[in-house]
């Protein structure tokens, strides 16, 4: 079984995990009805994506 040679320091440790922050989403404002959505999703509020109506699906995904 692999076992460390020495102990892993707390400045070493603290440092590897200053990645695992959880951000806010990024959001942009629609283009057709000027409500906030996410970038590269459908809108919400008007269900338009690049200047195009997007119907959501009659039957809900199993």
């Amino acid at each position: 079984m692999a076992v460390p040679k020495r102990k892993t320091s707390q400045s070493r440790r603290d440092k590897r995990r200053a990645q695992h922050a959880i951000s806010a989403p990024r959001v942009s404002t629609c283009e057709n009805c000027g409500s906030p959505k996410q970038a590269h999703r459908v809108c919400p509020t008007c269900n338009t994506y690049r200047g195009r109506e997007i119907r959501p699906l009659r039957a809900p995904a199993p």
